[in-house]
C-alpha cells in the first residue's frame, strides 16, 4: 500500500472522512470499557484455526458493537473483521469506504489476565488506508494516526526512532498462530538470525498492534511477523508512517495488506536490515480463504 499523502487533500476536500475518524475514537473507548471490565472476568474460551488462536464471547461482543454502530452510521460503508472472518466472511478490500477491525488484539493476553490488550479499527478508501485508532484498554492509551496529520498517543506526538542500526536496535515480533514443528524451527531461527546480527534484543508481546504502536513511539527500533492479518496491520501501519516509520514487505517490497506478512521499522535502512535477514514463513493470504 501507498505512504499516506501529505498533500492537504483532505482539508481541501472539507475533511471528508473527519466524522469517521471521531466515529472510531469513541467506539474504541467504548470497546475499551467493556474489554477492561472483562479482563478479570471469567470467560468462555473457543479455538479457531490452532490451540493457540482464542476467541472469547467478549471478542464477539466488542466486534458486533462496533460493527453495529458504524454501519448505521454509514449504511454504504464495507466491513473487513476478525472474528466474522473467522465465520466464513471473505476479507476483500475494494474501492469503497471499508473498516478493518480487531476487537480484541491480544487475546491469548486478554484469556491469561495479561494486561497487554488493545482495540483496532482503521479505515481505508480506495484501498488506501486513511486512519487508525488504537487503544490500549488496560493503560488507557489512544493512539491514533491520520493521513498527513500526524499520529498521536493521547495527545502527544508520536517519532519513530532514527536507528538505522542492527546491532543498535530493540526488535519486536509475534509468534503467529501456526505451531507445527517446521514453523517454530523457521520462528526459532529468524530470531536467532537477529540475534546473531547482534540486535540488544528480541521482544514478544502478545499484542501485534501495540508492539507496532511502541514502534511508532520509538520505544522500540523495527518490528517483523508472519502470519498477523489484515486487522492487526490497518491502524497501525497509518500510525506508524505518520510518525515517521516504514511499513514495508517481508520482501523488502512495498506492503501488501493482505498477505498475511509485514517488516516495520523507525527507518528504511533498518526494516530492509530487518526483511534481508528473515526466511520465509508460509501463511494464506486473508483474501483468499
Amino acid at each position: 500500500m501507498k505512504p499516506c499523502q501529505e498533500d492537504g487533500a483532505d482539508a481541501a476536500a472539507g475533511d471528508p472522512w473527519k466524522e469517521c475518524f471521531e466515529a472510531a475514537v469513541q467506539l474504541a473507548l467504548r470497546a475499551g470499557q467493556i474489554i477492561r471490565k472483562a479482563l478479570t472476568e471469567e470467560k468462555h474460551v473457543s479455538t479457531k484455526t490452532s490451540d493457540a488462536d482464542l476467541v472469547t464471547e467478549t471478542d464477539h461482543l466488542v466486534e458486533d458493537l462496533i460493527i453495529s454502530e458504524l454501519r448505521t452510521r454509514f449504511p454504504s460503508h464495507r466491513f473487513i473483521a476478525e472474528e466474522s472472518a473467522a465465520s466464513g466472511a471473505k476479507c476483500v478490500l475494494t474501492s469503497s469506504p471499508t473498516w478493518i477491525i480487531d476487537p480484541i488484539d491480544g487475546t491469548c493476553n486478554f484469556v491469561h489476565r495479561f494486561p497487554t490488550v488493545a482495540v483496532s479499527i482503521g479505515f481505508a478508501v480506495n484501498q488506501e488506508l486513511e486512519f487508525g485508532v488504537i487503544y490500549h484498554c488496560m493503560e488507557e492509551q489512544l493512539y491514533t494516526g491520520r493521513c498527513g496529520q500526524g499520529a498521536f498517543c493521547n495527545g502527544q506526538q508520536l517519532q519513530a526512532s532514527r536507528e538505522t542500526d542492527l546491532s543498535k536496535a530493540l526488535v519486536l515480533t509475534e509468534i503467529g498462530p501456526k505451531r507445527d514443528p517446521a514453523t517454530l524451527k523457521l520462528f526459532l531461527s529468524n530470531m536467532e538470525r537477529l540475534l546473531h546480527a547482534k540486535a540488544h534484543g528480541v521482544r514478544v508481546i502478545g499484542s501485534s498492534t501495540l508492539a507496532l504502536c511502541h514502534l511508532a513511539a520509538g520505544a522500540a527500533d523495527a518490528y517483523y511477523q508472519f502470519g498477523l492479518h489484515c486487522w492487526d496491520l490497518a491502524a497501525a501501519t497509518v500510525i506508524i508512517q505518520e510518525a515517521g516509520g516504514i511499513v514495508i514487505d517481508t520482501s523488502g517490497g512495498p506492503l501488501d495488506l493482505m498477505s498475511c506478512r509485514v517488516v516495520a521499522a523507525g527507518t528504511r535502512e533498518m526494516a530492509v536490515l530487518i526483511a534481508q535477514a528473515l526466511q520465509t514463513i508460509n501463511y494464506e493470504r486473508d483474501d483468499e480463504k
